[in-house]
């Protein structure tokens, strides 16, 4: 996977990297990808294609209805690789294991997508139309996307793992979302991600003793 510079992405990439909301501070990217496999990409391909398919000879479940099932098609297969090496790029310190990681993505719609945005970005939203007089941040965003991936065209996907399998849980995140955006045409991805963790817990992890960290989360409401 290719980083590419996209200049309609920067703007709101610059905003949700790093924004302080008081109590708490959001830390996103929105990132373009083209499918072009570098060499690391293309052995770590390699070894997510040879696990799913060791899976596969292994199982014995034929149900149309079981959560491998779809892997079967080398496309979906495929789509899934992308996913992971996209996640890679982010996290590179993180081993993603595509056996694991494949229960946590979902095939998502717009209106599915922006829910959660609302519903998690509400005050960042806020934050943006101080900041910027020339309209919402989900418009600006939809624009965006639009440009770079044409989302009539994208299918969108959510990575929400459980605590084991997210790399923000091991930085402190409250909360965390991965969403992408993958036009097949194009051969391009763009992910967005965001997480929320807490000024707080810091402040008081940083002096104070460990043993009575644990009170923190006894007034917190999160």
């Amino acid at each position: 996977m290719k980083y590419m510079e996209c200049t309609p992405l920067d703007r709101i990439n610059d905003f949700v990297s790093h924004l302080n909301l008081g109590e708490r501070t959001i830390r996103g990217c929105l990132e373009a990808y083209s499918c072009k496999h570098t060499n690391t990409d293309k052995k770590l391909s390699l070894s997510l294609e040879n696990e799913i398919l060791d899976h596969l000879g292994k199982s014995s479940d034929t149900d149309s209805s079981s959560p491998v099932e779809y892997l079967f098609s080398r496309s979906s297969r495929k789509t899934l690789i992308y996913l992971l090496l996209t996640l890679h790029h982010i996290y590179p310190e993180y081993n993603f294991s595509a056996m694991k990681a494949h229960m946590y993505f979902t095939e998502e719609t717009w209106d599915s997508f922006r829910q959660i945005f609302d519903a998690y970005l509400y005050e960042a939203c806020k934050e943006w139309l101080e900041e910027n007089g020339d309209g919402t941040l989900l418009e600006t965003l939809y624009k965006a996307l639009d440009e770079v991936v044409n989302l009539a065209e994208c299918e969108i996907y959510s990575y929400n793992p459980s605590v084991e399998a997210d790399p923000w849980f091991e930085k402190g995140a409250i909360w965390s979302y991965h969403f992408f955006f993958y036009n097949r045409k194009l051969k391009r991805v763009v992910v967005f991600c965001f997480s929320c963790l807490s000024n707080l817990v810091g402040e008081t992890f940083s002096g104070s003793n460990p043993e009575d960290n644990g009170e923190i989360f006894a007034d917190m409401d999160i």
